[in-house]
């Protein structure tokens, strides 16, 4: 199949373009939107990570995007991580349609973050999804889906490696479902949800919560994806705002121990706010 690929994270689309050549796909497109420093970073990283025989497009508004991919004839798109809503009639130009790969068990944590709730309310668990999109967000046919384990994972370039083991198990078994027409399965609307962007009080931490709330609060900011202007966890300290990245619930040498409901929490990196 003639592929386009609709991303704007670079090792997704390093990886996703090895796992089609490999599986006798023709990744023959890049399409990204222009840089978004408030939620993706390295535009420059993310052009040299296309394919060095695929064209690298960049629409100027959701609008342009169908005639963009006509121009490629896919078979099929497939999206990892990309700001804009892809609109119907782009939807319908791939032969396969769109699959997007998404960071949860659909059909719950539909949103923009669903890694950072999950943390946020305690799961021990998330999992990556690929489905087709159609009008609505995340809400299309499943294709596969599989498990991915929380551990103590504290920014993307930890938790990563577990959910690219993920996408590695389930796109052959994608490519095969789309390639002889499967429609997928559609999703169990009595188990949905969706989550908005984290309301901005939130992004304080406010020390008299428990520890287990306030952990889970500093790592679910780590993951948060829909921008920076207001993103935590803040706190003052010493009369200077911070924004606080890692906290320790053991001492930790030379780290500021702060007393929260129920105990103690030790900062343990922060960066300025």
């Amino acid at each position: 199949m003639r592929v386009v690929l609709i991303s704007e994270v670079a090792p997704a689309v390093e990886g996703l373009a090895a796992l089609l050549r490999a599986e006798g796909h023709d990744p023959v497109a890049l399409l990204c939107v222009r840089h978004d420093p408030a939620r993706y970073t390295g535009l420059e990283e993310l052009v040299r990570s296309a394919p060095p025989e695929a064209d690298v497009v960049m629409p100027g508004s959701r609008d342009r995007i169908a005639a963009l991919l006509r121009h490629f004839a896919p078979d099929l798109a497939l999206c990892l991580g990309f700001p804009w809503k892809i609109p119907p009639e782009a939807l319908a130009v791939p032969r396969h349609g769109i699959v997007n790969g998404h960071p949860s068990l659909l059909p719950r944590y539909r949103g923009p973050s669903p890694v950072a709730w999950a943390i946020r309310n305690g799961e021990n668990e998330v999992g990556f999804t690929f489905h087709y999109m159609d009008a609505a967000l995340d809400t299309g046919n499943i294709l596969a889906q599989e498990r991915v384990p929380l551990g103590d994972e504290h920014g993307w370039e930890e938790l990563t490696p577990k959910l690219a083991t993920a996408v590695g198990n389930l796109l052959p078994r994608v490519l095969e479902r789309v390639e002889r027409g499967d429609a997928g399965e559609p999703q169990n609307e009595s188990e949905a949800s969706y989550f908005r962007p984290f309301e901005p009080e939130y992004a304080w931490i406010d020390w008299s919560c428990s520890v287990d709330e306030i952990a889970r609060q500093v790592r679910a900011w780590c993951f948060f994806s829909a921008g920076t202007a207001d993103r935590g966890a803040l706190a003052t300290i010493d009369g200077e705002t911070v924004r606080v990245l890692r906290v320790s619930r053991e001492p930790a040498t030379g780290c500021r121990a702060m007393t929260c409901a129920d105990g103690t929490l030790w900062i343990v990196e922060t960066e300025a706010a």
